[in-house]
């Protein structure tokens, strides 16, 4: 038992050693603020570019790296255009029934600097989200849900990685 309390102060200090941290770096100490405008989309999918804009909108929000500011205002921007939303069978049952389908969203992303007036980075994503088809367009949507959360969740990483 006398090791009980050292061994309860390592634990912690190594909680309390996890705790707040800043997030700020020598290459883009500069950018505090973010533009997110809606993004465009080339594909006949309704509701999909809102969908994608609120949750990246969101991502940055809940992160807070970078306070998200109208266009006018912002130290960077992120802009982003659907260039193809596409439904491919997943799996399938002994039967050679699908099961499942994958719906995949690709989105060209650029992450631009307007302070220095460069490109930061500039990605072609795509992700996935499942849905079941004898459930209906409902579950296509929560299909939909779960590739716009893996884009924006993509999108907020690679925009403050390495800070």
């Amino acid at each position: 038992m006398k090791w009980a309390a050292p061994l309860l102060f390592m634990v912690c200090l190594s909680a309390v050693s996890c705790g707040p941290y800043s997030f700020s770096s020598s290459g883009a100490s500069h950018l505090k603020t973010v533009a997110i405008p809606i993004f465009q989309d080339q594909t006949a999918e309704f509701g999909i570019k809102e969908k994608l804009t609120d949750q990246v909108v969101d991502q940055f929000t809940r992160d807070n790296t970078l306070r998200v500011a109208n266009r006018r205002n912002a130290d960077a921007i992120i802009e982003g255009k659907i260039i193809r939303v596409e439904d491919r069978a997943g799996t399938y049952s002994s039967d050679e029934t699908v099961q499942d389908i994958k719906i995949f969203i690709t989105v060209v992303v650029r992450y631009n600097d307007l302070k220095k007036r460069k490109t930061i980075w500039e990605d072609t994503i795509t992700q996935w989200g499942t849905f079941n088809p004898d459930e209906g367009n409902q579950s296509r949507e929560e299909g939909i849900d779960e590739a716009v959360a893996k884009i924006a969740s993509e999108i907020l990483d690679k925009s403050v990685s390495g800070w």
